[in-house]
C-alpha cells in the first residue's frame, strides 16, 4: 500500500510539473509589455492593437529626441517617444511569433522583422534588408504583460482608465513614493497607431 502512495504522489507531482511548464510557456509567448532595446537606449512598448502587436518608444534615456532621419521631411521634427517602432505585426501560424515591420529610427528605414518571445523576460527581434542581410537583437522585459487595448476592450463594456481618458489620475498621499509619470499610455490610442490599427 505504501508503494500505492508514492506512484500516486509521483504521479501527481509529474503532473504538476508539465503543468507549470505549460503556464510558464504560455506566459513566455506574450510579446506585451515594455521591453529595452539591447543598447539600452529606450524602452518599447507592446500592445495589441486592432488584433496585431503594435510597438512604440515609451521611454527615452535622452529624452527630447526627434526622428531626424525620417525620409518624410514632414516627420523629420516628431519626437520619437511615443513614436512607432514594431508596425502591424501579425501572429504567425502555429508559432509564438509575430511578423511584420520595424522602424528604424536612426536611419530612418523600414524593415521586414519578426519578433520571438524566448522566454518571460526576453523577446527576440530579428529584420532583414530585401531579405537577406539579416540582424537582430534581445529585448529585456522591465514591465508585465498588459491586458489588450481599452480602445478595443471598451467595445466589449470595459470602464477606460484615467490614462486613457485624459482624466486626472487619483492624488497620491502625501509622503508616498511615486512613479515617474507615463508618458506614452495606451499605445493604441496614439495617432500613428490609431489610424493604422483600426
Amino acid at each position: 500500500m505504501l508503494h500505492c502512495q508514492r506512484n500516486v504522489m509521483k504521479n501527481g507531482l509529474a503532473a504538476s510539473v508539465i503543468l507549470l511548464a505549460a503556464c510558464s510557456s504560455a506566459s513566455a509567448a506574450d510579446p506585451t509589455g515594455d521591453w529595452r532595446v539591447a543598447d539600452g537606449v529606450a524602452n518599447i512598448r507592446v500592445a495589441q492593437c486592432g488584433g496585431n502587436m503594435w510597438g512604440v518608444v515609451a521611454w527615452e534615456q535622452q529624452p527630447g529626441g526627434r526622428d531626424t532621419n525620417n525620409p518624410d521631411v514632414s516627420k523629420r521634427s516628431r519626437p520619437t517617444l511615443g513614436m512607432p517602432i514594431l508596425l502591424d505585426m501579425k501572429k504567425k501560424q502555429g508559432a509564438d511569433s509575430w511578423e511584420g515591420q520595424v522602424y528604424n529610427a536612426k536611419d530612418g528605414q523600414t524593415y521586414s522583422t519578426s519578433i520571438t518571445p524566448t522566454d518571460a523576460d526576453h523577446l527576440e527581434i530579428r529584420g532583414c534588408v530585401l531579405g537577406f542581410l539579416c540582424g537582430g537583437e534581445t529585448w529585456t522585459r522591465v514591465a508585465p504583460p498588459i491586458p489588450p487595448s481599452p480602445a478595443n476592450s471598451m467595445a466589449k463594456g470595459s470602464k477606460p482608465n484615467a490614462t486613457t481618458t485624459g482624466t486626472a489620475a487619483p492624488k497620491t498621499t502625501v509622503g508616498a513614493a511615486r512613479k515617474p509619470a507615463d508618458q506614452v499610455g495606451d499605445i493604441c490610442l496614439l495617432g500613428d497607431v490609431a489610424r493604422l490599427a483600426h
